[in-house]
């Protein structure tokens, strides 16, 4: 009896941890970290339909301005996020853009911000399960590009502080002490958010694409923190999550029409 390989899993049939299957998600793929915020994603789309909801795991598909998208939660840190791309890859998405929540690190980032992130710094442990140390964790350039286009046309009818460069993805949420913190606003680095550094590793290795534009829930090192996330609870992030949304959103339409990048133009 042979080793199980889980690389030869049937990409046709029902993927173990998502539940989805080839059909159930279009290209573009939305990734918020909380199941409750794919409901709210599925508020901006035509025609939604749950496909799946099995662990944290909550996946509608709809289609915006006729373009079909679904969103996939990833729940909480990397290894679920590896795990939520990995299946929709085998289910035949290709894009994938994280909507979540973010600390800022640096002075003048406030809650209610908006930061789109170029590369992150690996804290995390499973990037490290499928590359070395040295390998960078970047988002895909276009994707980027047309976030950063869609960002600034949102800001004309939201105002909103927009923060754009390397931010840190971390595994342990309450190992972040003021210490840690500090040497890492040192770097120069954003924010830190728990998921990018998966998402953007294994996108890499699978040949998908991948970016990321958070919602500041808090500054780390000014006095500009809530704890209460619910949803009355911190009404900028809240407002931060909606302008996220309506960023990502856009930004696939104007990266789906651009015929100049080998991936766009339908």
């Amino acid at each position: 009896m042979g080793t199980f390989d889980k690389s030869a899993i049937d990409k046709d049939a029902r993927q173990y941890a998502t539940r989805i299957r080839r059909g159930d998600v279009g290209r573009y793929v939305l990734l918020p970290g909380d199941p409750a915020r794919v409901d709210r994603i599925g508020a901006h789309l035509d025609n939604v339909n749950l496909v799946a909801d099995s662990r944290e795991f909550r996946t509608v598909t709809g289609s915006y301005r006729d373009i079909e998208i679904s969103a996939t939660s990833t729940g909480v840190g990397c290894p679920s996020a590896s795990i939520a791309v990995e299946e929709l890859v085998n289910a035949g998405a290709t894009h994938f853009i994280r909507v979540g929540s973010t600390a800022g690190i640096q002075p003048g980032i406030r809650t209610g911000d908006i930061v789109i992130t170029t590369g992150v710094l690996r804290n995390d442990g499973t990037s490290r399960a499928y590359v070395p140390d040295t390998y960078p964790a970047v988002a895909d350039h276009f994707l980027v590009h047309a976030l950063i286009e869609a960002a600034r046309e949102r800001r004309r009818e939201a105002r909103f502080g927009l923060h754009i460069g390397l931010g840190a993805c971390d595994d342990a949420f309450y190992a972040e002490t003021p210490e840690w913190i500090e040497r890492h606003s040192r770097l120069g680095l954003l924010n830190i958010e728990m998921e990018s550094s998966a998402i953007f590793t294994v996108a890499q290795l699978r040949g998908v694409h991948a970016a990321m534009v958070c919602g500041v829930s808090g500054n780390l090192v000014e006095a500009d923190f809530e704890y209460d996330r619910g949803e009355h609870g911190n009404q900028r992030l809240v407002g931060a999550w909606e302008n996220a949304i309506a960023i990502a959103l856009d930004a696939i339409v104007r990266y789906d029409k651009e015929p100049s990048h080998p991936a766009g133009g339908g």
